[in-house]
């Protein structure tokens, strides 16, 4: 299995272009050791050639031209693209308004599950929109049972098992605060040749035994690394509600997610979707040097990872 980091960072990437934090200021200036990082968003294959997006940031043009994996590879036609499939774990606008992007390519088959199928046919209308290109996104629902495993058109060689997850949903979402299974997903993704799995799960607040079993299981996981702290946008003046709220596991503290991911032989811990208030994006920091102390990687825009 090949994985490909197309973006790292959380909403809004990092710098963000309004924001002046000290990450932000830190790294426009360079007065920090950090570099940038796009919105989250990768791509998995078996073979190197034929490739899945899972989740779509706005940023997606700037990641395909800068990733030649995902280049056309036949040179006779005028137009193509490596991407077979889109898988999309929740219906944040940072995982999905890459799908406009993507307009000149489509139909392009989009698996999702009931309510984030729901969100994006009514408050953010992506799919009604995108019918008036070329027939639009094809749609495939995903199952939340973990039993219900799925292989997306055009990916052979990886089998996919949704793993429900207690996040939240986007702001505009009739589900704020009310999230029902589905809203957010992790994806178990096995390598049927080898038997090895990732464990993706962008967004996490609290790890439900079917968490704790794929952690168990894994041989690589990319991991919520959003916020060091539950606070640390109310500390910082950004935000008036906890990490925990917004559906984000610290990383930090005896509940976070460094102290879960230790608890589990995993061969590659990475943290992925990283805030730009956070401050592991200083590689001179405390909070930097505790993850490389604890065997944890920071996921950065264009790491590949083998299985």
């Amino acid at each position: 299995m090949k994985v490909l980091i197309l973006g790292a960072g959380a909403g809004g990437g990092f710098p963000q272009w309004n924001c002046h934090c000290d990450n932000c200021r830190g790294v426009r200036d360079g007065s920090i050791k950090a570099s940038p990082r796009t919105q989250s968003s990768i791509a998995v294959s078996a073979n190197g050639t034929d490739w899945v997006l899972i989740n779509a940031s706005p940023d997606l043009r700037h990641q395909i031209n800068h990733t030649h994996e995902l280049w056309p590879a036949d040179k006779s036609q005028q137009r193509g693209t490596s991407i077979r499939s889109i898988i999309l774990t929740d219906s944040q606008i940072d995982h999905t308004t890459g799908l406009l992007t993507l307009r000149e390519g489509l139909p392009l088959p989009v698996y999702c599950t009931d309510v984030v199928y729901e969100d994006l046919t009514t408050a953010f209308p992506l799919f009604p929109m995108l019918k008036h290109w070329h027939g639009g996104l094809q749609r495939h629902a995903i199952d939340t049972d973990y039993n219900q495993s799925f292989t997306p058109e055009g990916i052979e060689g990886l089998s996919f098992n949704p793993v429900v997850l207690e996040s939240n949903a986007p702001p505009y979402s009739s589900y704020r605060d009310k999230v029902v299974p589905g809203n957010n997903i992790g994806l178990q993704i096995t390598d049927t040749a080898s038997g090895k799995s990732l464990f993706y799960a962008p967004g996490c607040v609290q790890a439900s035994p079917l968490v704790e079993s794929m952690l168990e299981q894994a041989s690589c996981v990319l991991f919520d690394g959003t916020l060091w702290l539950d606070d640390e946008m109310i500390q910082k003046g950004f935000s008036n509600r906890l990490g925990t709220q917004m559906g984000h596991m610290p990383v930090n503290g005896p509940d976070g997610t460094v102290a879960l991911l230790n608890r589990y032989p995993i061969d590659r811990k990475i943290l992925i979707h990283i805030n730009n208030t956070n401050p592991v994006l200083n590689e001179d920091s405390s909070a930097h040097q505790y993850l490389l102390d604890n065997n944890i990687e920071l996921a950065y825009d264009g790491m590949k990872i083998s299985l």
